[in-house]
């Protein structure tokens, strides 16, 4: 009986640990199948991370992505599978993957860099080489070390030139020097930055032309006996009717260092301000790098301003300063983003105080030019102090094919992004840079007013003019100091307003050939004009030329030229009052700096005087 009972309860069993044994095959079986997690990250051959990159898996097809620090993790059936990675500008590439390993992988560039080319000159004399010196530094403070230049020998040298630029970054971070009461590096002062910030006479180009060209000649204010040669550059405002869409990254620097009133902050407020301006045609990215490098907002229609509104009051500042992945990850949203025949633009906003990857400025420079080609500007702006690098970030602008300025202040931020908004962000030309031939029978020496150029490059032979990036409706002024051909008229001073010498000469002072390239445009185009030598005594000038003046006196004043040792700020400061427009705010304060300049530095001399009297 017992026997029975034990078979029939065994039979029973049977179906029971079937169900039972058939539950855990189908439990193994199933999770056999994702039970594989596949980790890794995506490098380039600098060893930045790459965001934002397709990773396909062949087992699945599906679709997968890498994050904003470019590392990923995937869940893969079995051990081993096979991956794609693709990214924009950069070669796809399929290998197999083990998951029992961290993955590496880099990827390679999709084109070959161009080679990088000769360093750029501000302004270049054929044959004509200046002596070096050293740069100056303010605690952790970076300026290009630069070299004035000197008076050149028209005879041997009759030609030269300079590159055509909006820059403006100069003024306002000497004027922050001034607000604080403290001197200013001479590196820091570069005259023709101080010119641009105000847009002397603008006059409108001829139909047929980019720009419209003008020369003035006068008495030299600081040096009687030479002359002064002002030549006027204006470019064509675009018609806001027709003003191209805009494709803007915004790269910020949201790390540590930033984390000051007069930095991430100002920024904030600043590019708040910009969204102002954006139309519905216009896409906005923001880039960040501090802790990690990323797309902080996906593009974005001009539309919808409360979203990037918003996305900008998020912002917040820690981790280091990897500047460089920060520019590469940019270029690459930018490129991804790019508009044809439209104003492909990242705007990098940051100290300049780089701490990760590469940070010297030679090796960004380099990464620069390698997307340059893309079609894409870069604009600078810089902010802060103490650990400000205005040489580097000067650098990335100029070899970025785009412009450079700095904010000290809101309203600084406001006159930038907002009144000077086309100026800073749509350009009208590329590549632009002036030619002047000097006629030796009315030119003994000629010297150019800023445009001073570094130590390092003056020193390669390789080195030439490297022209800029001029915006919508700029007018740029640059200033020549001549001294006159001995025995010519101009020495003597009797060819005023016109009048005939009665000695045998040509009428042309100087030669002028504008060369430029039209945005996204390979062709050369040229402006002609002559400069003629009609004289006009300085008290007959216009008033925004003899204002003009003062600004290049209280710069060389700054930079402690040997060429305006003869003269003084009190000079300066007449000079300006009496050719102000009290209706320019602009023009009221750079007087008030001026006087602030006198100030600090009189006291300097004083108690240098007094040290040496102990």
């Amino acid at each position: 009986m017992t026997n029975r009972k034990e078979r029939i309860n065994f039979n029973q069993n049977i179906p029971l640990k079937s169900a039972l044994l058939l539950l855990l095959c189908s439990v193994l079986f199933f999770t056999s199948r994702g039970q594989f997690y596949l980790r890794g990250e995506i490098k380039d051959e600098n060893n930045g991370l790459l965001p934002d990159v397709s990773i396909r898996l062949h087992s699945s097809g599906y679709l997968y992505h890498s994050g904003s620090s470019g590392a990923f993790g995937i869940p893969i059936p079995q051990t081993s599978d096979t991956l794609t990675l693709s990214a924009e500008g950069y070669q796809t590439v399929t290998l197999p993957v083990d998951a029992a390993q961290y993955q590496t992988i880099r990827l390679r560039q999709a084109f070959r860099p161009p080679a990088l080319p000769p360093k750029g000159l501000m302004s270049m004399t054929k044959d004509w080489r200046a002596f070096d010196r050293k740069g100056w530094t303010v605690g952790a403070e970076t300026y290009s070390s630069l070299v004035e230049n000197d008076f050149i020998p028209a005879a041997r040298f009759p030609e030269t030139g300079f590159a055509v630029t909006i820059d403006k970054a100069s003024y306002s971070n000497i004027r922050r020097f001034l607000n604080m009461g403290s001197t200013i590096p001479p590196d820091a002062v570069r005259i023709e930055e101080l010119l641009n910030y105000f847009n002397f006479d603008y006059t409108d180009p001829p139909g047929d032309s980019c720009f419209a060209l003008r020369s003035d000649l006068s008495e030299c204010p600081w040096n009687p006996t030479d002359r002064l040669l002002f030549l006027k550059v204006c470019a064509r405002k675009l018609d806001p009717a027709r003003i191209p869409p805009a494709n803007l990254v915004l790269l910020i620097d949201v790390s540590g260092s930033m984390d000051l009133p007069n930095k991430l902050p100002l920024l904030k407020s600043a590019f708040s301000l910009l969204v102002n301006n954006l139309r519905t045609i216009d896409t906005v990215t923001i880039v960040t790098y501090g802790n990690s490098v990323g797309v902080w907002m996906p593009p974005t229609s001009g539309q919808d301003k409360k979203k990037i509104l918003q996305a900008i009051d998020d912002l917040a500042p820690g981790g280091a300063t990897p500047g460089e992945a920060g520019i590469r990850a940019a270029f690459r949203v930018a490129r991804s983003q790019m508009i044809k025949g439209g104003n492909n633009r990242v705007i990098l906003a940051t100290d300049g105080d780089f701490n990760e990857g590469e940070t010297s400025e030679e090796e960004l420079e380099k990464m620069v030019v390698e997307y340059k080609d893309w079609g894409i500007y870069l604009t600078c702006l810089g902010v802060g102090m103490g650990n400000y690098k205005d040489s580097k970030l000067e650098a990335l602008a100029r070899k970025g094919n785009g412009n450079f300025a700095y904010l000290d202040d809101e309203q600084e931020a406001e006159k930038v992004l907002v009144e000077e908004f086309t100026q800073t962000v749509y350009a009208v030309a590329d590549d632009a840079y002036l030619n002047i031939v000097f006629n030796p029978a009315l030119v003994k020496d000629y010297r150019l007013i800023g445009f001073d150029n570094k130590v390092k490059m003056l020193s390669d032979s390789l080195s030439e003019i490297q022209g800029g990036e001029v915006g919508s409706g700029h007018s740029l002024l640059a200033l020549f100091e001549l001294t006159p051909a001995e025995g010519s008229y101009l020495q003597a001073g009797r060819r005023v307003m016109g009048e005939p010498s009665g000695v045998a000469s040509p009428d042309r002072l100087a030669q002028v050939v504008l060369n430029y390239k039209l945005p996204h445009d390979t062709v050369e185009r040229v402006t002609d004009y002559t400069c003629t030598d009609h004289l006009v005594a300085f008290r007959d000038l216009q008033p925004c030329y003899r204002f003009a003046s003062s600004i290049a006196l209280f710069g060389g004043l700054l930079k402690k030229s040997r060429f305006m040792r003869q003269a003084d700020w009190k000079e300066a400061i007449e000079m300006a009052e009496q050719s102000r427009d009290p209706a320019d705010g602009m023009q009221e304060e750079f007087i008030g700096l001026i006087e602030k300049a006198r100030k600090i530095y009189g006291k300097t001399r004083r108690s240098k005087v007094e040290k040496e009297d102990r």
